[in-house]
Protein backbone atom coordinates (compact mmCIF):
# COMPACT_ATOMS: atom_id res chain seq x y z
CA UNK A 1 0.00 0.00 0.00
CA UNK A 2 2.71 2.62 0.72
CA UNK A 3 4.39 1.98 -2.69
CA UNK A 4 0.47 2.76 -3.96
CA UNK A 5 0.23 5.84 -1.73
CA UNK A 6 3.96 7.16 -2.98
CA UNK A 7 3.18 6.35 -6.59
CA UNK A 8 -0.10 8.54 -6.49
CA UNK A 9 1.64 11.27 -4.43
CA UNK A 10 4.24 11.83 -7.32
CA UNK A 11 1.14 11.99 -9.63
CA UNK A 12 -0.47 14.61 -8.19
CA UNK A 13 3.12 16.20 -7.51
CA UNK A 14 4.18 16.64 -11.42
CA UNK A 15 0.82 18.04 -12.75
CA UNK A 16 3.06 18.97 -16.49
CA UNK A 17 2.71 15.04 -17.07
CA UNK A 18 -0.80 15.21 -17.39
CA UNK A 19 0.20 16.73 -21.01
CA UNK A 20 3.00 14.07 -21.72
CA UNK A 21 2.70 10.15 -22.49
CA UNK A 22 4.43 8.74 -19.69
CA UNK A 23 4.89 4.94 -19.61
CA UNK A 24 4.78 3.78 -15.63
CA UNK A 25 6.47 0.37 -14.76
CA UNK A 26 6.74 -1.66 -12.23
CA UNK A 27 10.17 -3.13 -12.77
CA UNK A 28 11.79 -6.41 -12.02
CA UNK A 29 14.20 -4.89 -9.39
CA UNK A 30 15.78 -1.77 -7.97
CA UNK A 31 18.40 0.02 -9.39
CA UNK A 32 21.00 0.43 -7.41
CA UNK A 33 24.05 0.41 -9.60
CA UNK A 34 24.71 2.82 -12.63
CA UNK A 35 27.94 1.46 -13.77
CA UNK A 36 26.88 -0.22 -17.50
CA UNK A 37 29.17 -3.12 -17.32
CA UNK A 38 27.92 -4.28 -13.81
CA UNK A 39 26.58 -7.69 -14.31
CA UNK A 40 23.02 -7.43 -12.92
CA UNK A 41 19.93 -7.69 -15.29
CA UNK A 42 18.45 -4.62 -13.98
CA UNK A 43 21.33 -2.35 -14.68
CA UNK A 44 21.24 -4.14 -17.88
CA UNK A 45 18.07 -2.84 -18.42
CA UNK A 46 18.88 0.94 -17.25
CA UNK A 47 21.54 1.11 -18.89
CA UNK A 48 20.12 -0.01 -23.01
CA UNK A 49 17.76 3.05 -22.29
CA UNK A 50 20.56 5.53 -22.11
CA UNK A 51 23.74 4.38 -23.96
CA UNK A 52 24.26 2.54 -27.22
CA UNK A 53 26.37 -0.34 -28.71
CA UNK A 54 28.62 -0.92 -31.84
CA UNK A 55 26.33 -4.14 -33.21
CA UNK A 56 23.02 -5.16 -31.85
CA UNK A 57 21.75 -8.68 -31.62
CA UNK A 58 18.57 -9.19 -33.45
CA UNK A 59 15.96 -10.86 -32.14
CA UNK A 60 17.41 -14.32 -33.45
CA UNK A 61 20.96 -13.42 -31.78
CA UNK A 62 22.32 -11.95 -35.30
CA UNK A 63 24.55 -9.08 -34.63
CA UNK A 64 23.72 -6.12 -36.65
CA UNK A 65 25.12 -2.82 -37.28
CA UNK A 66 24.09 0.08 -34.25
CA UNK A 67 26.72 2.62 -33.86
CA UNK A 68 28.45 1.62 -37.10
CA UNK A 69 27.41 2.82 -40.35
CA UNK A 70 29.67 0.21 -42.53
CA UNK A 71 32.35 -2.17 -41.77
CA UNK A 72 34.93 -3.99 -44.01
CA UNK A 73 37.35 -6.55 -43.21
CA UNK A 74 40.32 -7.90 -45.05
CA UNK A 75 40.72 -10.96 -47.03
CA UNK A 76 43.09 -12.83 -44.52
CA UNK A 77 40.20 -11.66 -41.67
CA UNK A 78 42.73 -9.87 -39.93
CA UNK A 79 42.14 -6.07 -40.34
CA UNK A 80 38.62 -4.68 -39.70
CA UNK A 81 37.95 -1.01 -40.31
CA UNK A 82 34.55 0.47 -38.45
CA UNK A 83 33.07 3.82 -39.26
CA UNK A 84 30.90 5.33 -37.17
CA UNK A 85 27.18 6.90 -38.53
CA UNK A 86 26.71 10.37 -38.66
CA UNK A 87 25.59 12.66 -35.96
CA UNK A 88 26.32 10.47 -33.17
CA UNK A 89 26.01 12.85 -29.92
CA UNK A 90 26.48 12.11 -26.44
CA UNK A 91 23.98 13.82 -23.81
CA UNK A 92 25.79 16.20 -22.99
CA UNK A 93 26.53 17.49 -26.40
CA UNK A 94 29.64 16.27 -27.27
CA UNK A 95 30.17 14.08 -30.28
CA UNK A 96 30.76 10.39 -30.24
CA UNK A 97 34.43 9.83 -31.56
CA UNK A 98 36.18 6.89 -31.73
CA UNK A 99 38.38 7.95 -29.16
CA UNK A 100 35.51 7.03 -26.56
CA UNK A 101 35.01 3.49 -28.65
CA UNK A 102 38.46 2.14 -28.18
CA UNK A 103 38.79 3.48 -24.52
CA UNK A 104 34.93 1.51 -24.16
CA UNK A 105 36.10 -1.53 -25.74
CA UNK A 106 39.30 -1.86 -23.78
CA UNK A 107 37.11 -1.31 -20.38
CA UNK A 108 35.03 -4.17 -21.72
CA UNK A 109 37.52 -6.44 -22.78
CA UNK A 110 39.00 -5.99 -19.51
CA UNK A 111 36.27 -8.02 -16.99
CA UNK A 112 33.77 -9.85 -19.32
CA UNK A 113 33.76 -13.38 -20.37
CA UNK A 114 32.97 -12.38 -24.24
CA UNK A 115 35.09 -9.06 -24.05
CA UNK A 116 37.83 -10.99 -22.54
CA UNK A 117 37.79 -13.95 -25.13
CA UNK A 118 37.96 -11.31 -27.99
CA UNK A 119 41.00 -9.48 -26.75
CA UNK A 120 42.61 -12.32 -26.59
CA UNK A 121 42.17 -12.31 -31.07
CA UNK A 122 43.46 -8.55 -30.88
CA UNK A 123 47.13 -7.21 -31.71
CA UNK A 124 45.94 -3.85 -31.74
CA UNK A 125 43.54 -1.63 -31.82
CA UNK A 126 43.45 2.05 -32.94
CA UNK A 127 41.40 5.06 -34.03
CA UNK A 128 41.82 6.12 -37.43
CA UNK A 129 40.08 9.36 -37.34
CA UNK A 130 37.30 10.74 -35.43
CA UNK A 131 34.49 8.35 -37.16
CA UNK A 132 37.09 5.62 -38.13
CA UNK A 133 38.77 3.07 -36.10
CA UNK A 134 40.74 -0.53 -36.56
CA UNK A 135 41.29 -3.40 -34.91
CA UNK A 136 43.95 -5.70 -36.32
CA UNK A 137 44.19 -9.46 -35.13
CA UNK A 138 46.89 -11.82 -34.75
CA UNK A 139 44.30 -14.97 -35.69
CA UNK A 140 40.36 -15.17 -37.34
CA UNK A 141 37.99 -14.47 -35.07
CA UNK A 142 34.73 -14.94 -36.85
CA UNK A 143 32.84 -14.25 -33.79
CA UNK A 144 33.89 -10.80 -33.79
CA UNK A 145 30.67 -8.93 -34.36
CA UNK A 146 28.55 -11.57 -32.50
CA UNK A 147 31.04 -10.21 -29.38
CA UNK A 148 30.27 -7.02 -30.05
CA UNK A 149 26.99 -7.21 -30.23
CA UNK A 150 26.97 -9.06 -27.32
CA UNK A 151 23.63 -8.29 -25.03
CA UNK A 152 24.81 -10.72 -22.03
CA UNK A 153 26.96 -10.15 -18.81
CA UNK A 154 28.96 -7.02 -19.21
CA UNK A 155 27.77 -5.37 -22.10
CA UNK A 156 30.48 -3.29 -24.79
CA UNK A 157 28.09 -0.21 -24.61
CA UNK A 158 29.89 3.09 -25.51
CA UNK A 159 31.03 5.34 -22.75
CA UNK A 160 32.53 8.97 -23.02
CA UNK A 161 36.44 8.53 -23.24
CA UNK A 162 36.63 9.95 -20.05
CA UNK A 163 34.02 8.02 -18.02
CA UNK A 164 35.92 4.93 -19.74
CA UNK A 165 39.60 5.15 -18.25
CA UNK A 166 37.87 4.23 -14.65
CA UNK A 167 39.37 1.00 -13.95
CA UNK A 168 37.31 -1.66 -14.62
CA UNK A 169 36.88 -2.81 -11.08
CA UNK A 170 36.01 0.84 -10.21
CA UNK A 171 31.78 1.62 -10.61
CA UNK A 172 31.06 4.69 -12.45
CA UNK A 173 28.17 6.96 -11.23
CA UNK A 174 27.73 9.21 -14.26
CA UNK A 175 24.83 8.20 -16.47
CA UNK A 176 25.70 10.33 -19.73
CA UNK A 177 25.54 7.97 -23.03
CA UNK A 178 24.25 8.74 -26.32
CA UNK A 179 20.68 6.13 -26.25
CA UNK A 180 17.71 7.30 -27.27
CA UNK A 181 16.96 8.09 -23.09
CA UNK A 182 18.55 10.11 -20.59
CA UNK A 183 18.71 9.45 -16.95
CA UNK A 184 16.67 12.22 -14.83
CA UNK A 185 19.02 12.25 -12.01
CA UNK A 186 16.68 14.64 -9.79
CA UNK A 187 13.76 12.22 -10.12
CA UNK A 188 15.53 9.55 -9.15
CA UNK A 189 14.95 8.20 -5.53
CA UNK A 190 16.27 4.58 -4.05
CA UNK A 191 13.80 2.73 -3.50
CA UNK A 192 10.83 4.16 -4.90
CA UNK A 193 11.35 5.59 -8.54
CA UNK A 194 13.93 5.49 -11.22
CA UNK A 195 12.94 7.76 -14.10
CA UNK A 196 13.79 8.25 -17.97
CA UNK A 197 13.48 11.09 -20.61
CA UNK A 198 13.08 11.01 -24.14
CA UNK A 199 15.98 11.83 -25.72
CA UNK A 200 15.09 14.34 -28.24
CA UNK A 201 18.45 14.50 -30.10
CA UNK A 202 18.59 10.87 -30.96
CA UNK A 203 18.32 9.95 -34.43
CA UNK A 204 17.56 6.72 -34.21
CA UNK A 205 18.80 4.11 -37.26
CA UNK A 206 15.73 3.58 -40.57
CA UNK A 207 15.62 -0.04 -40.23
CA UNK A 208 12.57 -1.80 -38.55
CA UNK A 209 13.42 -2.74 -35.00
CA UNK A 210 14.19 -6.48 -34.69
CA UNK A 211 15.50 -7.16 -30.50
CA UNK A 212 17.88 -5.02 -29.99
CA UNK A 213 18.64 -4.31 -33.50
CA UNK A 214 16.79 -1.67 -35.97
CA UNK A 215 15.70 1.75 -35.05
CA UNK A 216 15.29 2.96 -31.34
CA UNK A 217 12.28 4.89 -32.00
CA UNK A 218 10.93 6.47 -28.75
CA UNK A 219 7.21 6.99 -28.28
CA UNK A 220 7.16 8.29 -25.52
CA UNK A 221 7.70 11.05 -23.26
CA UNK A 222 8.99 9.56 -19.99
CA UNK A 223 9.52 6.22 -18.38
CA UNK A 224 8.56 5.88 -14.61
CA UNK A 225 10.06 2.59 -13.03
CA UNK A 226 7.73 2.55 -10.05
CA UNK A 227 9.66 0.43 -7.04
CA UNK A 228 7.05 -2.25 -5.92
CA UNK A 229 8.45 -5.31 -3.80
CA UNK A 230 5.48 -6.98 -3.04
CA UNK A 231 4.03 -8.71 -5.83
CA UNK A 232 0.24 -8.24 -4.13
CA UNK A 233 0.54 -4.18 -4.49
CA UNK A 234 2.32 -4.33 -7.77
CA UNK A 235 -0.92 -6.53 -9.30
CA UNK A 236 -3.04 -4.43 -7.62
CA UNK A 237 -1.33 -1.25 -9.46
CA UNK A 238 -1.71 -2.68 -12.55
CA UNK A 239 -5.05 -3.87 -12.45
CA UNK A 240 -6.48 -0.24 -11.41
CA UNK A 241 -4.33 1.14 -14.27
CA UNK A 242 -1.88 3.07 -11.47
CA UNK A 243 1.08 1.35 -13.46
CA UNK A 244 1.03 0.61 -17.25
CA UNK A 245 3.45 -2.47 -17.41
CA UNK A 246 4.60 -5.44 -14.75
CA UNK A 247 7.95 -5.98 -16.11
CA UNK A 248 8.27 -10.01 -14.50
CA UNK A 249 4.99 -11.08 -13.18
CA UNK A 250 4.57 -13.06 -10.20
CA UNK A 251 3.56 -16.68 -11.14
CA UNK A 252 1.19 -16.97 -8.39
CA UNK A 253 -1.14 -14.28 -9.64
CA UNK A 254 -0.80 -14.75 -13.56
CA UNK A 255 -4.40 -16.54 -13.32
CA UNK A 256 -5.85 -13.05 -11.80
CA UNK A 257 -4.40 -11.15 -14.51
CA UNK A 258 -5.08 -13.12 -17.16
CA UNK A 259 -8.95 -12.86 -16.19
CA UNK A 260 -9.00 -8.98 -16.46
CA UNK A 261 -10.21 -7.53 -20.08
CA UNK A 262 -8.00 -5.00 -19.89
CA UNK A 263 -4.56 -6.73 -19.14
CA UNK A 264 -2.36 -8.66 -21.27
CA UNK A 265 0.19 -10.98 -20.32
CA UNK A 266 2.90 -11.96 -22.57
CA UNK A 267 6.26 -13.62 -23.80
CA UNK A 268 9.10 -10.85 -23.79
CA UNK A 269 12.25 -12.73 -24.03
CA UNK A 270 13.01 -14.25 -27.77
CA UNK A 271 14.56 -17.58 -25.78
CA UNK A 272 13.59 -18.87 -22.95
CA UNK A 273 15.28 -19.51 -19.68
CA UNK A 274 17.42 -22.36 -18.49
CA UNK A 275 16.99 -24.47 -15.32
CA UNK A 276 20.25 -26.06 -14.54
CA UNK A 277 21.95 -28.91 -11.89
CA UNK A 278 24.74 -27.66 -11.11
CA UNK A 279 27.36 -30.54 -8.94
CA UNK A 280 30.49 -29.33 -7.47
CA UNK A 281 33.26 -31.10 -9.70
CA UNK A 282 36.11 -30.63 -6.85
CA UNK A 283 34.38 -33.44 -4.56
CA UNK A 284 33.41 -36.67 -4.62
CA UNK A 285 30.95 -38.03 -5.79
CA UNK A 286 30.88 -35.74 -8.94
CA UNK A 287 34.43 -35.27 -9.65
CA UNK A 288 33.83 -38.24 -11.31
CA UNK A 289 31.75 -37.77 -14.89
CA UNK A 290 29.52 -41.02 -13.74
CA UNK A 291 27.75 -39.42 -10.81
CA UNK A 292 27.14 -36.63 -13.36
CA UNK A 293 26.03 -38.99 -15.83
CA UNK A 294 23.66 -40.53 -12.71
CA UNK A 295 22.05 -37.16 -12.24
CA UNK A 296 21.18 -37.47 -16.14
CA UNK A 297 19.46 -40.11 -16.01
CA UNK A 298 17.77 -39.60 -12.56
CA UNK A 299 16.00 -36.31 -14.08
CA UNK A 300 12.48 -36.14 -15.08
CA UNK A 301 12.38 -32.22 -16.89
CA UNK A 302 8.32 -32.71 -16.78
CA UNK A 303 8.27 -33.16 -13.26
CA UNK A 304 10.76 -30.86 -12.59
CA UNK A 305 9.19 -28.23 -14.81
CA UNK A 306 5.64 -29.09 -13.42
CA UNK A 307 6.67 -27.88 -9.79
CA UNK A 308 9.37 -25.09 -10.34
CA UNK A 309 7.02 -23.12 -13.02
CA UNK A 310 3.76 -25.13 -13.11
CA UNK A 311 1.34 -24.06 -15.75
CA UNK A 312 2.20 -26.05 -18.72
CA UNK A 313 1.93 -23.27 -21.33
CA UNK A 314 5.15 -21.41 -19.94
CA UNK A 315 7.82 -24.78 -20.06
CA UNK A 316 8.65 -27.02 -22.67
CA UNK A 317 11.54 -30.19 -21.75
CA UNK A 318 14.89 -29.65 -23.80
CA UNK A 319 18.04 -31.14 -23.86
CA UNK A 320 19.85 -29.08 -25.69
CA UNK A 321 22.92 -26.98 -23.62
CA UNK A 322 22.31 -24.10 -26.11
CA UNK A 323 18.34 -23.84 -26.13
CA UNK A 324 15.49 -25.29 -28.10
CA UNK A 325 14.57 -22.98 -30.60
CA UNK A 326 17.79 -20.78 -30.47
CA UNK A 327 20.30 -20.72 -33.47
CA UNK A 328 22.58 -23.63 -32.26
CA UNK A 329 19.84 -25.50 -29.92
CA UNK A 330 20.94 -28.96 -30.86
CA UNK A 331 20.46 -32.30 -28.73
CA UNK A 332 23.62 -34.18 -30.26
CA UNK A 333 24.02 -37.35 -27.82
CA UNK A 334 20.99 -36.51 -25.41
CA UNK A 335 18.88 -39.16 -26.67
CA UNK A 336 19.73 -41.56 -23.48
CA UNK A 337 18.49 -39.10 -20.91
CA UNK A 338 15.07 -38.20 -22.11
CA UNK A 339 13.86 -40.67 -20.17
CA UNK A 340 14.60 -41.19 -16.75
CA UNK A 341 16.49 -44.72 -15.93
CA UNK A 342 16.76 -44.96 -12.06
CA UNK A 343 18.53 -48.48 -12.05
CA UNK A 344 21.13 -47.46 -14.64
CA UNK A 345 21.41 -44.31 -12.99
CA UNK A 346 22.11 -46.12 -9.82
CA UNK A 347 24.86 -47.97 -11.30
CA UNK A 348 26.64 -45.49 -12.93
CA UNK A 349 26.62 -43.43 -8.98
CA UNK A 350 28.21 -46.77 -7.42
CA UNK A 351 30.67 -47.24 -10.30
CA UNK A 352 32.23 -43.78 -9.15
CA UNK A 353 33.18 -44.96 -5.76
CA UNK A 354 29.97 -43.67 -4.10
CA UNK A 355 29.45 -45.49 -0.86
CA UNK A 356 26.70 -43.44 1.11
CA UNK A 357 28.52 -40.00 1.97
CA UNK A 358 26.18 -37.00 2.81
CA UNK A 359 25.39 -35.03 -0.43
CA UNK A 360 25.07 -31.58 0.63
CA UNK A 361 22.58 -29.91 -1.57
CA UNK A 362 22.34 -26.50 -1.31
CA UNK A 363 19.06 -23.97 -2.49
CA UNK A 364 16.63 -21.55 -1.20
CA UNK A 365 13.16 -20.75 -0.90
CA UNK A 366 13.92 -16.81 -1.38
CA UNK A 367 13.57 -17.94 -4.96
CA UNK A 368 10.47 -20.30 -5.10
CA UNK A 369 11.26 -22.17 -8.48
CA UNK A 370 14.48 -23.15 -7.19
CA UNK A 371 13.46 -24.77 -3.73
CA UNK A 372 10.99 -26.79 -5.51
CA UNK A 373 12.77 -27.72 -8.01
CA UNK A 374 15.45 -29.03 -5.93
CA UNK A 375 12.91 -30.79 -3.62
CA UNK A 376 12.42 -32.78 -6.85
CA UNK A 377 15.94 -33.54 -7.80
CA UNK A 378 16.48 -34.71 -4.08
CA UNK A 379 13.60 -37.27 -3.60
CA UNK A 380 15.29 -38.98 -7.07
CA UNK A 381 18.68 -39.00 -5.61
CA UNK A 382 17.20 -41.17 -2.29
CA UNK A 383 15.41 -43.05 -4.60
CA UNK A 384 18.60 -44.83 -6.05
CA UNK A 385 20.75 -44.57 -2.61
CA UNK A 386 22.00 -41.56 -2.46
CA UNK A 387 22.16 -39.78 1.03
CA UNK A 388 21.26 -36.13 0.29
CA UNK A 389 21.19 -33.28 3.05
CA UNK A 390 19.06 -30.65 1.70
CA UNK A 391 20.01 -27.31 3.32
CA UNK A 392 17.71 -24.39 2.79
CA UNK A 393 18.80 -20.61 3.40
CA UNK A 394 18.10 -17.67 2.00
CA UNK A 395 19.36 -16.56 -1.22
CA UNK A 396 21.83 -14.19 -0.06
CA UNK A 397 23.53 -16.85 1.52
CA UNK A 398 23.25 -19.28 -0.89
CA UNK A 399 25.92 -16.59 -2.90
CA UNK A 400 27.83 -16.18 -0.47
CA UNK A 401 28.83 -19.85 -0.30
CA UNK A 402 29.21 -20.79 -4.14
CA UNK A 403 32.47 -19.50 -4.50
CA UNK A 404 33.66 -21.32 -1.58
CA UNK A 405 36.11 -24.14 -2.91
CA UNK A 406 36.35 -25.78 0.56
CA UNK A 407 34.88 -29.68 1.53
CA UNK A 408 31.15 -30.20 2.92
CA UNK A 409 32.86 -29.27 6.65
CA UNK A 410 34.26 -26.31 5.61
CA UNK A 411 31.34 -24.73 4.12
CA UNK A 412 31.31 -25.97 0.95
CA UNK A 413 28.71 -27.98 -1.16
CA UNK A 414 28.03 -30.57 -3.94
CA UNK A 415 24.70 -29.84 -5.71
CA UNK A 416 22.59 -26.78 -6.46
CA UNK A 417 19.83 -25.37 -9.11
CA UNK A 418 20.01 -22.36 -10.51
CA UNK A 419 18.51 -21.09 -14.14
CA UNK A 420 19.96 -18.51 -16.79
CA UNK A 421 18.59 -16.50 -19.54
CA UNK A 422 18.13 -18.41 -22.82
CA UNK A 423 20.09 -15.54 -24.39
CA UNK A 424 22.96 -16.41 -22.18
CA UNK A 425 23.22 -19.83 -22.87
CA UNK A 426 22.37 -20.33 -26.21
CA UNK A 427 25.98 -20.31 -27.49
CA UNK A 428 29.30 -21.44 -26.68
CA UNK A 429 30.96 -18.25 -25.78
CA UNK A 430 28.20 -16.86 -23.36
CA UNK A 431 26.83 -20.35 -21.54
CA UNK A 432 29.38 -19.78 -18.79
CA UNK A 433 28.21 -23.43 -17.10
CA UNK A 434 29.57 -25.30 -20.92
CA UNK A 435 32.95 -23.05 -19.87
CA UNK A 436 34.85 -26.27 -18.68
CA UNK A 437 38.49 -24.92 -18.59
CA UNK A 438 40.72 -27.08 -15.82
CA UNK A 439 42.51 -23.34 -14.14
CA UNK A 440 39.35 -23.14 -11.44
CA UNK A 441 37.83 -20.18 -12.53
CA UNK A 442 34.88 -21.16 -14.70
CA UNK A 443 31.38 -20.73 -13.29
CA UNK A 444 31.06 -22.34 -9.49
CA UNK A 445 31.19 -26.07 -9.63
CA UNK A 446 34.51 -25.53 -11.36
CA UNK A 447 33.56 -28.89 -13.59
CA UNK A 448 36.70 -29.38 -16.07
CA UNK A 449 37.46 -31.04 -19.05
CA UNK A 450 40.16 -30.26 -21.73
CA UNK A 451 38.57 -31.91 -24.44
CA UNK A 452 35.07 -29.72 -24.22
CA UNK A 453 37.65 -26.69 -24.14
CA UNK A 454 39.42 -28.23 -27.53
CA UNK A 455 36.22 -28.63 -28.76
CA UNK A 456 34.59 -25.15 -27.99
CA UNK A 457 37.46 -23.26 -29.04
CA UNK A 458 37.18 -24.90 -32.14
CA UNK A 459 33.47 -23.76 -32.44
CA UNK A 460 34.35 -20.67 -32.09
CA UNK A 461 37.14 -20.21 -34.51
CA UNK A 462 35.41 -22.71 -37.50
CA UNK A 463 34.24 -20.93 -40.46
CA UNK A 464 30.85 -21.16 -41.47
CA UNK A 465 31.07 -23.80 -43.69
CA UNK A 466 32.35 -25.63 -40.46
CA UNK A 467 30.45 -24.13 -37.69
CA UNK A 468 27.55 -27.46 -37.47
CA UNK A 469 30.20 -30.41 -37.40
CA UNK A 470 32.15 -28.02 -35.05
CA UNK A 471 28.71 -27.99 -32.91
CA UNK A 472 28.04 -31.35 -32.99
CA UNK A 473 30.92 -32.46 -31.83
CA UNK A 474 31.06 -30.04 -28.96
CA UNK A 475 27.71 -31.04 -27.68
CA UNK A 476 28.15 -34.94 -27.98
CA UNK A 477 30.85 -34.51 -25.44
CA UNK A 478 28.95 -31.91 -23.24
CA UNK A 479 26.11 -35.15 -22.87
CA UNK A 480 29.17 -37.58 -21.91
CA UNK A 481 30.59 -35.55 -19.29
CA UNK A 482 27.83 -33.42 -18.13
CA UNK A 483 28.85 -30.03 -16.80
CA UNK A 484 25.43 -29.88 -15.42
CA UNK A 485 22.16 -31.27 -15.54
CA UNK A 486 19.52 -29.56 -18.04
CA UNK A 487 16.12 -28.90 -16.04
CA UNK A 488 14.61 -27.66 -18.77
CA UNK A 489 13.46 -24.50 -20.37
CA UNK A 490 10.50 -21.83 -19.70
CA UNK A 491 9.37 -18.07 -20.06
CA UNK A 492 8.94 -16.03 -17.67
CA UNK A 493 6.13 -13.65 -19.05
CA UNK A 494 5.41 -9.44 -18.40
CA UNK A 495 1.84 -7.81 -18.15
CA UNK A 496 0.51 -4.44 -19.46
CA UNK A 497 -1.99 -2.76 -19.91
CA UNK A 498 -4.35 -3.70 -22.88
CA UNK A 499 -3.46 0.51 -24.26
CA UNK A 500 -0.05 -0.59 -23.98
CA UNK A 501 1.63 -1.88 -27.21
CA UNK A 502 3.37 -4.87 -26.74
CA UNK A 503 6.99 -4.80 -25.74
CA UNK A 504 9.73 -5.93 -28.62
CA UNK A 505 11.03 -9.86 -27.56
CA UNK A 506 14.54 -8.86 -26.79
CA UNK A 507 17.90 -10.26 -24.70
CA UNK A 508 16.65 -7.56 -21.81
CA UNK A 509 13.68 -5.84 -21.48
CA UNK A 510 12.72 -2.11 -23.75
CA UNK A 511 11.31 0.70 -23.82
CA UNK A 512 11.74 2.07 -27.12
CA UNK A 513 9.03 1.16 -29.66
CA UNK A 514 6.14 0.94 -27.07
CA UNK A 515 3.09 3.06 -27.85
CA UNK A 516 0.82 4.15 -25.09
CA UNK A 517 -2.74 4.82 -26.21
Amino acid sequence: MLSRLLLLLCLIATPTLAQQKVLRVVPSADLRVLDPQYSVVITRIHAMMIYDTLFSWDSKQQPRPQMVESYTTSEDGLLWRFTLRPGLRFHDGQDVTTADVVASLKRWMARDIVGTKLASYIATMEADDPRTFSIRLSKPAPFMLFALGSAIGRVPFILRASDAATDAGTPITTTIGSGPFRFNRDQWLSGQRVVYDRNTDYVPRSEPPDGLAGGHVVKVDRVEWNIMPDSSTAAAALQAGEVDLWEQAAADLLPVLERSRNIVVDRAAPLPNQGLLRPNGLLPPFNDARARLALAYIVDQNDTLAAGVGDEKWWRTCESYYICGGPLGITAGTAAYAKPDLEKARQLLAASGYKGEKIVFITTNEIPWMGRMAEVVADRLRAIGANVDLQYSDWGTVVTRLPNQGPTDKGGWNLFVTGSSGTTMAHPLTNLATDMSCNRTNFSGWVCDEEVERLRQAFLDAPEAGRDAALTALHRRLAEVQPYRILGQWDIPYARRSNITPVLPAAVMVYWNIEKK
